[in-house]
């Protein structure tokens, strides 16, 4: 990663002084909330990190979006003013439009049909991520994805007459509102509040974690009781920062970051399970498995139309294998 050295100075400096001017500081912003369970994982993946290597290597959290959304966080690393970034699907979808096919509709609704599909399928991916100049440090998700709404959606038609929104530079949602006939809302993820305030948007796709989490829930009244897939994330760097690195300090960075993330898997989908929960009491659940044909029939015709545009078709069947 970019090396955050001391400056040079001209009298002879210490041993310690000498160490310290070495230390490399890892800059890695989300648009994740500074607040628990991520604040805590973050800081105990950076206080091991540190101790592993005598204080050589760190890292510099920015939460909270306070460098932007996802979008320009990839052009903040590819202009060496960032070093990484932990993402979702629209950040990762950048880099390795592929990765796309873990989001497409109705492939999984269970967390252990995501995590044997990313372990059976991961160095394809991994490979992929290195071929664009990035590594990627480990996998994440940001809960079950449920449709959440001023309005009852209990089949894909409902949208129609709906201001559904999506993320500015979103593929897989916005050609399942293609196929459904609805026309989305391209905002950035701080312009959905106000927006749901002057109902501009009145649905929202996300996660039971996220909707609480950014207090989408207060202006909503009605959620999907079944969700139609996981929102997925993962830490990415700047691949030539990484090899920068000396190879303990390398072997450090890697080890560390896949025991964070595997707590941090752990902690998000305990407060995805716990967001759930409030919302049960806040909105009212809408069950759409009387019309679940409909529903299948538009993910898988989003899923084909998505084949060989956004991701292959080969890889597409490969994930449904590995899911099932």
């Amino acid at each position: 990663m970019v090396v955050v050295a001391l400056l040079a100075l001209a009298a002879p400096v210490t041993p310690d002084a000498a160490t310290a001017q070495q230390a490399t500081e890892l800059r890695i912003a989300t648009v994740a909330p500074g607040a628990p369970p991520w604040r805590g994982v973050s800081r105990g993946w950076d206080q091991e990190l540190r101790q592993r290597t005598n204080g050589q290597l760190g890292l510099r959290l920015y939460p909270g979006g306070s460098q932007g959304q996802e979008p320009d966080y990839i052009d903040k690393i590819g202009a060496g003013q960032l070093d990484g970034a932990a993402v979702t699907s629209t950040g990762l979808g950048q880099i390795v439009r592929p990765v796309l096919v873990l989001s497409a509709p109705g492939i999984f609704t269970e967390y252990d049909q995501l995590d044997r599909v990313r372990r059976r399928l991961a160095r394809r991916f991994e490979q992929q991520f290195h071929n664009n100049g990035y590594e990627l440090l480990g996998w994440g998700d940001v809960g079950k994805g449920r449709l959440f709404s001023t309005h009852r959606i209990e089949r894909p038609a409902d949208l129609r007459s709906r201001r559904p929104w999506v993320p500015r530079t979103d593929a897989v949602f916005s050609e399942f509102l293609s196929v459904v006939g609805a026309n989305p809302r391209r905002l950035g993820i701080p312009e959905v509040y106000p927006a749901l305030q002057t109902r501009m948007v009145d649905t929202v796709p996300a996660s039971a974690l996220a909707a609480v989490s950014l207090q989408w829930y207060t202006r909503l009244r009605y959620y999907s009781s079944d969700a139609s897939g996981v929102l997925i994330g993962a830490t990415i760097l700047k691949k030539e920062k990484v090899d920068a690195l000396p190879a303990d300090q390398q072997a450090a960075l890697r080890e560390t970051a896949a025991r964070a993330h595997r707590l941090l898997t752990r902690a998000i989908r305990r407060e995805d399970d716990r967001a759930l929960r409030t919302i049960q009491r806040r909105l009212e659940a809408v069950d759409g498995s009387a019309h679940q044909a409909e529903w299948e029939q538009a993910f898988e015709q989003t899923r084909n139309r998505l084949a060989g545009r956004v991701y292959p078709r080969a890889l597409l069947d490969a994930v449904i294998r590995a899911a099932e």
